[in-house]
């Protein structure tokens, strides 16, 4: 098992605070950024405050402030080292679920 030194809402804080800079940093007011990203104005509060949001509302916000580009780096799979490694790789690909 790996060990994160942070935690889930920890993270989720920390998002909601670069957002609401990125917000702040395009001079919008909340309901401008609501408007934009069709995402009612208590939700963008709510997530802003405690950083509780739905994953869809999250990503249309991103959407709406031209930054959707940076989630598709997110979750990529560990690049190999060394030809041995990815043959290893290659060799081991699941094709399904096991548990």
């Amino acid at each position: 098992m790996l060990y994160s030194l942070y935690t889930p809402e920890e993270i989720s804080q920390e998002l909601a605070q670069k957002l609401k800079a990125l917000r702040l940093q395009k001079r919008w007011k909340r309901s401008t950024l609501a408007i934009r990203s069709n995402v009612t104005e208590a939700s963008l509060k709510r997530f802003e405050q405690t950083g509780k949001v739905s994953l869809e509302n999250f990503l249309k916000l991103v959407f709406a402030l031209d930054r959707l580009d940076e989630m598709q780096a997110i979750l990529q799979p560990a690049v190999p080292n060394s030809i041995k490694e990815l043959e290893q790789i290659e060799q081991k690909k699941p094709r399904r679920g096991t548990i």
